[in-house]
């Protein structure tokens, strides 16, 4: 997997591999221009972290070589720790920077508490890796302290005491979830997606007890709360049915009937009664009203329902494919699954020029569709388990190595999270023009156009590759190229969006991310967005 480039000294951890370096490289590209853009003292701990975070990558890539991890993780990749480390400190400085323009102490602060949990948690993660290799890295070791001693150093003369409390209650969620899910899901993670994944999770759980004990009505809106409750009750949700089903056949009638009971009780008596003390009235009415409040969302959710039936055409139709093909492992090809990619772009597209607020809820409601969905696959709950398993098997790539499929969801995840993660009371007031206004279609930028338009001609057309990698460099030139025609078009379409001539950084934001999806062995589904976003917001 890697080639040594020098002599093993003390302290040194995994060989160097050149696609790597070349992908560490692009990373520290992004923190520095965040850096230049902020300068601030939190600018500076990101960097802090993104150096030792390049140090113990290495130690994490060891253990993976070696079978050395306490967790079984994804083998087909890196550890990837250095691109996961910096989003959620990233994310947070630019948050924080735009709130602070708009005027909004509240969110300027939240910022603040989304750049301390991520670093939090990145040390956290950075520690596990050193305290169980050997011999202990005795240099790294020495990087990761003075990073993390001048991270808390400077957070500590940053932060009231409630705000630490708040980080060190995240941190205590994110070590629970990482006991229990990465011992339940075996291979459907590598360090770096479990640190994004479950670091987002226990951030958002925390942020929902935290507002469950102080509702305010300032400082939230029902949308969300919405989100917040319907993702931390899907995740507990999972967690319960998964204990369960230790101790009991989950594939039988008598656990499916129990499984369907269980599930509306939850629902019933547990997530509405929470939404309904955070938004003080009836969920299901103001969903009802809400959606169907003006014509064009009528529209909007017909226009979606036809797009959904054409998606669960082309599922059908490539299974009735294998079905009549001579070989019964019959995959579909790249290009097929990218079918799914111009389908998504199509039903986002429409939303952010029309209607986000609906955008919002409905991928939020789209979001608890395919984990429930994806909970009756893996259980195998009757009636539809065994057809799910059948059905998505065809659409399975090397990422999907554990018990999990989760590329569709991480397709919806890097579409949505440039609409989630943005406060609305930080977007108003001008506070999102020149490339902010391009923040909302980072998903469709980086994912639904740059990585389809990459995959589809690298495959096809590529013949000179990245070195170390089996990327093309004609599938990135191509996506850079398409991507910027997309944001012509979005000009042309939208006449909410004014870039003010910053030309230079959006094309600079779209070629790192273009040149980050070459490299990177990460989901790209994922990752490739939220650097999109946090280049746009900057």
């Amino acid at each position: 997997m890697t080639r040594e480039c020098a002599p093993p000294t003390p302290g040194s951890g995994a060989p160097l591999s050149g696609s790597v370096l070349a992908e560490a490289a692009v990373v520290f590209v992004v923190v520095l221009s965040i850096h230049a853009a902020v300068w601030d003292r939190y600018s500076w701990c990101a960097v802090a972290l993104a150096v030792q975070a390049f140090y113990v990558q290495y130690k994490w890539d060891r253990l993976l070589q070696q079978g050395s991890a306490v967790f079984q993780f994804r083998m087909s990749a890196n550890s990837g720790l250095l691109p996961a480390s910096v989003v959620m400190p990233l994310l947070g400085l630019v948050m924080k920077e735009r709130c602070q323009a708009a005027g909004n102490p509240y969110f300027e602060r939240f910022g603040i508490v989304v750049a301390a949990t991520g670093m939090a948690v990145a040390l956290f993660s950075s520690v596990l890796a050193l305290g169980i290799t050997r011999p202990v890295p005795t240099n790294t070791c020495i990087v990761s302290g003075l990073a993390g001693g001048v991270i808390i150093y400077i957070m500590k003369h940053s932060l009231s005491v409630g705000e630490v409390i708040e980080v060190l209650e995240a941190l205590l969620i994110f070590v629970y979830l990482n006991m229990i899910l990465l011992y339940l899901l075996p291979r459907c993670f590598t360090p770096g997606e479990a640190l994004l994944v479950l670091g987002g999770i226990s951030f958002m759980l925390n942020q929902l007890i935290k507002r469950s004990l102080t509702v305010v009505e300032s400082q939230g809106d029902p949308l969300d709360f919405f989100l917040l409750v319907v993702v931390v009750g899907m995740v507990l949700m999972g967690i319960f049915f998964s204990t369960l089903f230790v101790f009991m056949d989950s594939g039988t009638w008598a656990s499916s009937i129990f499984f369907h009971l269980m599930t509306c009780v939850l629902g019933l008596g547990v997530v509405l009664p929470w939404l309904h003390r955070l938004i003080r009235r009836n969920p299901l009415l103001w969903l009802f009203q809400f959606l169907f409040q003006t014509e064009t969302r009528v529209y909007l959710l017909a226009y979606w329902c036809l797009l959904a039936t054409v998606a669960c055409l082309v599922v059908l139709y490539q299974n009735a494919k294998r079905s009549s093909s001579e070989s019964k492992k019959h995959q579909a090809p790249t290009i097929t699954r990218k079918y799914f990619h111009f389908i998504v772009v199509a039903t986002y597209i429409p939303g952010i020029i029309l209607d986000q607020p609906l955008l919002y809820v409905a991928a939020t409601v789209c979001l608890a569709v395919f984990i429930f969905l994806e909970y009756v696959r893996y259980f195998r709950i009757r009636p539809l388990g065994h057809t799910l398993r059948s059905l998505l098997s065809l659409f399975l790539d090397e990422r999907d190595g554990g018990p999990l499929i989760l590329t569709h969801i991480y397709l919806l995840l890097g579409m949505s999270l440039p609409i989630w993660l943005v406060p609305r009371p930080c977007t108003q007031k001008g506070s999102l023009g020149g490339a902010r206004a391009l923040v909302p279609y980072a998903g469709v930028l980086a994912v639904g156009v740059g990585d389809t338009v990459a995959s589809i001609f690298g495959s096809t057309m590529g013949e000179i590759r990245w070195p170390g990698t089996k990327k093309t460099f004609e599938g990135t030139m191509t996506s850079i190229f398409a991507q910027i025609i997309s944001v012509a078009l979005i000009l042309i379409f939208d006449s909410g969006v004014d870039l003010n001539y910053s030309y230079a950084w959006i094309l600079g934001s779209i070629s790192t991310v273009s040149l980050l999806e070459a490299y990177t062995t990460q989901i790209d589904n994922l990752l490739l967005p939220l650097y999109l976003l946090i280049l746009l917001m900057a």
